[in-house]
């Protein structure tokens, strides 16, 4: 029995493990998860070649589900952004499809939780001083593009109500890719992305990579004017033009047919307006799981940047923490190779009364600090409103 075999064995027999839950949603299709048979832990690493390592232990333990009696296993949760870094997936031990309803918010003038205490890292300083040292190497080495984070950690007076979280998500946000994750710390991995890694269907691959931002308006028509002012946007085009031309060098090889629109058009959610290309294409091999084209995908330019190398060594000397599962990959694989695998942004983890978020900014030459600043607040609002909490905490 391998040393992988062996941490799963002493994770089943975990007592708490039997409380886990899952949860990856779009639309009214949700697949839902309890309890877990295994868990896979192995970097992802070069987990999109079909020999690797990684691969072959996510393999093996579909193998010894379907052995134990599971029928279709799937593979669900999240892997980080640094794929040298350990996976967070599982086998759930009961998985099923549901249809289910939109769910109901938070209901008007309910009790807000009070905030104890909170911090940004970096701090508005900090964050501005990292997208002006960005900008400046862009100017004197290849680095066309750069994805600068910060997270904003948050104690409440209260422990945090996930089920709650995640309903005021649904009803915030019913048109995003909703997800629930144990994490190996105790924590959850919760949030609802708007952006499509890849879907691989049977043959078929579908993906929908989001770049280049504007915070919406509530008057209609300001709101309107944002939206048209984002697409013809030299510096956003820019900006998303770099993520389409790196997937695309990816699928092409290992897809017979791709169809890539012209241009951008607009996808909304209920705090931002976001540049969005649906790229559709036919698979050489249709034995090509999800989750190996998902590791041959990321981290696109859209949470890392271009080159892909340079960036990651841009990002490591300006960011002055982990991004740990920010900016990584959630989703799902089936023992059919058949699954969905969102960018885990507009995210957070949860662990009692704290709670972490995580936002990030595109940054290119023509890159101003104060906004990309107040993107990475825009986007921030997602979460925090979904907590219960004003747009405005994340200031600070």
């Amino acid at each position: 029995m391998t040393t992988q075999h062996l941490e799963n064995e002493r994770y089943r027999a975990h007592s708490d493990n039997q409380d886990a839950r899952f949860l990856f949603r779009f639309g009214t299709r949700t697949l839902r998860g309890q309890g877990i048979f295994s868990r896979i832990s192995t970097a992802a690493g070069s987990g999109g070649v079909s020999s690797s390592a990684f691969l072959a232990e996510v393999g093996a333990a579909l193998a010894q589900a379907r052995q134990a009696g599971i029928d279709n296993p799937i593979v669900m949760g999240a892997i980080p952004f640094d794929t040298t870094q350990p996976s967070c997936l599982y086998i759930p031990r009961d998985c099923a499809w549901v249809e289910e309803q939109q769910q109901a918010g938070a209901a008007p003038g309910a009790a807000r939780p009070g905030v104890v205490a909170q911090r940004s890292i970096p701090d508005e300083a900090g964050f501005k001083a990292a997208v002006n040292q960005a900008i400046a190497n862009f100017r004197s080495s290849p680095i066309r593009k750069a994805v600068l984070s910060r997270q904003l950690d948050v104690q409440l007076n209260a422990p945090v109500d996930v089920d709650q979280v995640l309903a005021n998500l649904a009803a915030q946000n019913p048109s995003g890719y909703h997800f629930r994750v144990p994490m190996a710390d105790g924590a959850e991995l919760i949030g609802v992305s708007p952006e499509l890694l890849v879907r691989k269907t049977d043959d078929k691959v579908f993906t929908n990579p989001l770049a280049g931002s504007a915070k919406r308006r509530v008057d209609a028509a300001q709101d309107r004017e944002v939206g048209e002012a984002l697409l013809v946007s030299e510096k956003d085009q820019y900006e998303h033009r770099l993520v389409i031309e790196d997937i695309r060098r990816v699928l092409e090889p290992v897809c017979s047919q791709l169809d890539v629109p012209a241009g951008p058009s607009l996808l909304s959610t209920a705090a931002m307006w976001h540049l969005s290309t649906a790229l559709e294409g036919q698979l050489r091999d249709p034995e090509t799981s999800a989750l190996q084209l998902a590791c041959q995908i990321h981290p696109t330019p859209a949470v890392c940047g271009a080159p892909t190398q340079l960036a990651r060594k841009l990002i490591d000397l300006v960011e002055p923490v982990e991004r740990g599962l920010f900016s990584g990959m959630v989703g799902w694989c089936d023992s059919h190779g058949n699954g969905e695998w969102v960018v885990t942004i507009r995210c957070g983890t949860v662990q009692h009364d704290r709670i972490r978020l995580f936002a990030g900014a595109g940054i290119v030459e023509a890159s101003c600090p104060e906004a990309e600043w107040k993107e990475t607040q825009a986007k921030l609002g997602t979460m925090l409103a979904a907590c219960g909490l004003d747009a405005q905490a994340g200031c600070q």
